[in-house]
């Protein structure tokens, strides 16, 4: 079964990702070129730059933040609101299926 995930930028421009349950957020926009998401560390949780904001209709169906992310996402070039998420810590699961994240506009 794949997942689908539906990214917004910035401008409102949607783009809608299929992936395989499994994997993070941030390798699934990786493999599909979402370039809003640079991965710089590569999912190992040490920078900030696979910041996402997780629409609010999916906040309260994610497992909570632990607090090394929480305290990584001081270094979030864009603005942390309470729906910041880093994307390397969402695993995916087909309960995602339909999940809705907006993109920041910049990661540096």
């Amino acid at each position: 079964m794949m997942i689908q995930i539906h990214f917004i930028a910035p401008d409102q421009r949607t783009r809608d990702v299929q992936c395989a349950p499994g994997q993070s957020l941030m390798k699934a926009a990786v493999d599909a070129g979402i370039d809003q998401i640079a991965a710089d560390c590569g999912g190992t949780l040490t920078c900030a730059t696979c910041h996402v904001y997780v629409d609010e209709a999916w906040v309260g169906r994610l497992p909570a933040p632990v607090a090394d992310e929480s305290d990584m996402l001081d270094f979030a070039a864009a603005a942390v609101k309470p729906n910041s998420r880093l994307s390397c810590q969402i695993m995916l699961t087909p309960e995602l299926d339909g999940l809705v994240v907006h993109l920041p506009d910049t990661q540096y």
